[in-house]
């Protein structure tokens, strides 16, 4: 079975290797106007800087993978398509965070969407600052769950049911189907500990986390923790082992029902594996985690290092795709990916390094140390993210890459 790459004698390494520390330099730049606490726009509180970045890379999945680049034409040039998809990108971004969720649903639905109806419903806590952090923690989690299902429908289902029609019906079908159930998604991991954000609890709007009484936390860490570990296995599978072993449920290259099913089932598994992997791990060096223990000691931050760790991977996985040509090419697809997995998770533990190294602290103007209450590394991973999306998909890789994607 071959591998969809260019051949090694085709692809320029060191042209990659370039590009990536360009990207670098790219990201260092943004964070440094946009999320440095020490410059210019200071959002990293760090929720709300959290909430425009993934609100970012929701933009970008919703045009590549829900819309399938609808309604753009498909004549454009790669650098005036990409020029435009960005803008709209950039523009979707604060359509979501400041009209919907601040202005419609946090205004006439949901208060806690709002910080403005944070302040209005009054109570302890209701100030500017700590509103807007609520608010953008519970759009963080919204658009967690709705990165989840784009990615899962991407990978499983793709266009079915709505392959044999046109652009238009498969966009609006699948934004439909996936907004409804990323809505199922956030009620269920995320509402309730939303709710028990506010004193008094909102108990009467969300019910006490199922999850505490297993989990150890009531905490939402829980739900985000493993989003990202599921996360991590369709990301994988879909760039790293170039759709196997699900292409094998295909039908006239076309994805159906049980391939959706099984994609779902299997990755959800491997997910649940691979968080009680790493919270095994966090238990060895740190010892049993209990309820209200702080930092490394509480049970809600072993699920978000959990979620940030298999970050850092899908980091590694995204540039290894993209800068590194999905290195090795062999002539054996199933030893191609066992040997990308390997290097996707390698990587990802140097980015963990260099995050908590005196390196970022100095680049990045974060907090020193590992479990810090100001602080989450999947702000920058996510914006990272970003910046090599934009490339990846909307400029179609140039100019890393000459010709056009098909």
């Amino acid at each position: 079975m071959n591998t969809d790459a260019e051949t090694g004698q085709r692809f320029n390494y060191l042209f990659g290797l370039i590009n990536l520390v360009a990207i670098f330099c790219i990201v260092w730049l943004l964070w440094y106007i946009f999320m440095n606490p020490n410059t210019v726009m200071k959002l990293y509180t760090p929720m709300y800087g959290f909430s425009l970045v993934v609100g970012f890379l929701a933009a970008i999945v919703f045009l590549n993978n829900v819309a399938g680049g609808y309604p753009f034409p498909e004549t454009l040039g790669r650098v005036q398509r990409g020029i435009l998809m960005t803008v709209v990108a950039f523009l979707l971004m604060l359509f979501l965070v400041y009209v919907v969720f601040w202005g419609f649903i946090g205004k006439f639905g949901i208060a806690y969407f709002s910080p403005q109806s944070i302040i209005a419903s009054g109570g302890q806590g209701a100030e500017i600052f700590n509103a807007r952090e609520n608010a953008s923690t519970a759009i963080v989690y919204y658009c967690t769950a709705f990165l989840l299902i784009a990615l899962f429908w991407s990978t499983g289902f793709g266009r079915w049911p709505w392959h044999t029609n046109s652009r238009a019906v498969t966009a609006w079908s699948k934004f439909f189907a996936v907004t409804f159930f990323t809505g199922i998604v956030y009620t269920l991991m995320f509402h309730p500990h939303v709710c028990y954000l506010f004193y008094p609890a909102q108990d009467k709007a969300g019910v006490a986390s199922w999850w505490a009484e297993f989990a150890g936390t009531g905490s939402a860490f829980f739900g985000l923790g493993l989003v990202l570990c599921v996360l991590f296995w369709i990301i994988v599978s879909d760039l790293l082992w170039e759709g196997y072993p699900w292409k094998y449920l295909e039908k006239d290259g076309e994805s159906t029902w049980a391939k959706g099913l099984v994609v779902f089932i299997v990755t959800v598994g491997l997910g649940i594996i691979i968080l009680y992997v790493l919270m095994s791990i966090m238990n060895y060096y740190w010892d049993e985690p209990f309820m209200g223990g702080q930092y490394t000691d509480g049970p809600d931050f072993r699920f978000l290092h959990a979620g940030e760790i298999c970050g850092f991977f899908i980091l590694a996985a995204f540039i290894l795709k993209n800068y590194f040509n999905n290195f090795p090419n062999t002539n054996s697809l199933a030893l191609s990916a066992v040997i990308r997995t390997i290097l996707a998770v390698g990587g990802g533990m140097l980015f963990y390094w260099f995050y908590y190294s005196p390196l970022a602290t100095f680049f990045l103007a974060k907090v020193p140390g590992i479990a810090q209450p100001g602080d989450t590394s999947l702000v920058w991973v996510i914006l990272f993210l970003s910046i090599i999306m934009v490339q990846a998909d909307f400029f179609e890789g140039w100019p890393l890459k000459k010709n056009r994607a098909k």
